[in-house]
């Protein structure tokens, strides 16, 4: 394990080149990793673990859409492709990757099926970090780890098609049989970390609700959406609109701050931009900041958490999810943005 120096804090990481992937197999040589669930995480995951080795199987509810895309990523019925209480039955590391509200339906009968010495495995610190209100509350004699990748599970599977990683947050919360750390290691090796670094379940939780309704999501398309009208009440096209929105954004600037960080961004922009970003940036840090406090004291209180519980729970909440979903994908700035991507080159006919 190595430990890196972030800005004057020292951290703990684990890279791919101390835990290379035949060290991975070895650990896991054993083991019959179930991953539950093939929505979000699922798919990403099982496909790289499969892809580099290990011994996986699927578990997912029968005649579901995600049973049969599956089936058509080739996971094969009866064989590496089960019912959710028969893979927990076969498996020895148990990826409990349904949603936060589908864990807290399955668990009665995952929890039968952990025996002492299994591995309870998640992707995020929610089941546990608010076990009072979800009730998924491990029996004592099972390890119980996390690895959560910093990205969607497209993104994961992608990347690892192209030979490159999303970096991961590890965690362990239950060491009951002393190899918690190499497991939790081997499985994110094997599902394609680029590096892992330490934190708690408890951090994971607090800093993901916080990143995914703040700037990797919820705040994103806020201030996406206050440019755009602003741009448009004043006399602008929607391509205009869009382009100097969104698209300069993601196709353009982003891709500079992953290479080299934000500065090397400014420095590749003309003199004017980047004086005028300069000027500006401090003013929306002080603007939202207070946003954000709201935003950290509402996840640390357990008041998100469970506005998630009870909402994703309710009867209709898919149908109720799809019109809002809908209301965003049929907005004008995103009518804008499909035709946008149309006329890219590698998409225009």
């Amino acid at each position: 394990m190595a430990k890196i120096n972030f800005g004057g804090v020292e951290e703990q990481v684990v890279t791919r080149a101390e835990f290379p992937l035949e060290k991975a197999k070895a650990v896991l040589a054993n083991e019959t990793i179930a991953v539950l669930g093939y929505g979000v995480q699922g798919p990403g995951q099982s496909l790289n673990l499969r892809d580099n080795g290990f011994n996986v199987i699927v578990g997912q509810r029968k005649g579901s859409k995600s049973w049969d895309k599956a089936i058509a990523d080739g996971w094969v019925p009866g064989e590496t492709l089960f019912e959710i209480e028969e893979a927990c039955e076969k498996a020895t590391v148990i990826e409990f990757l349904l949603s936060d509200a589908g864990q807290i339906q399955a668990w009665p009968t995952v929890k039968k099926h952990l025996t002492a010495g299994k591995c309870l495995y998640f992707s995020h610190g929610f089941a546990i970090t608010y076990n009072e209100r979800t009730g998924i509350v491990p029996p004592k004699d099972v390890d119980v780890v996390m690895v959560a990748p910093k990205g969607s599970g497209t993104s994961l599977r992608r990347l690892f098609l192209q030979g490159r990683g999303i970096n991961s947050s590890y965690a362990i919360w239950q060491d009951a049989t002393g190899k918690a750390y190499d497991r939790t290691i081997a499985l994110g090796v094997g599902i394609g970390s680029g590096y892992l670094f330490e934190t708690t379940f408890k951090r994971e939780t607090y800093s993901d609700l916080t990143g995914e309704r703040g700037t990797l999501m919820g705040a994103i398309q806020g201030i996406f959406a206050a440019q755009y009208d602003v741009l448009r009440a004043n006399g602008h096209t929607p391509s205009e609109a869009f382009n100097e929105t969104v698209e300069e954004l993601s196709q353009s600037l982003l891709p500079l701050v992953g290479e080299n960080g934000m500065d090397w961004m400014y420095a590749n922009c003309s003199t004017t931009a980047q004086r005028g970003a300069l000027d500006w940036w401090k003013k929306f840090r002080d603007a939202t900041k207070p946003v954000f406090e709201a935003l950290y004291n509402s996840v640390a209180t357990g008041n998100e958490a469970q506005i998630s519980i009870d909402s994703n729970g309710k009867e209709g909440y898919r149908a109720g999810l799809e019109a809002e979903l809908k209301e965003m994908r049929e907005s004008e700035m995103w009518q804008a943005g499909k035709a946008v991507r149309a006329l890219r080159p590698e998409n225009a006919k």
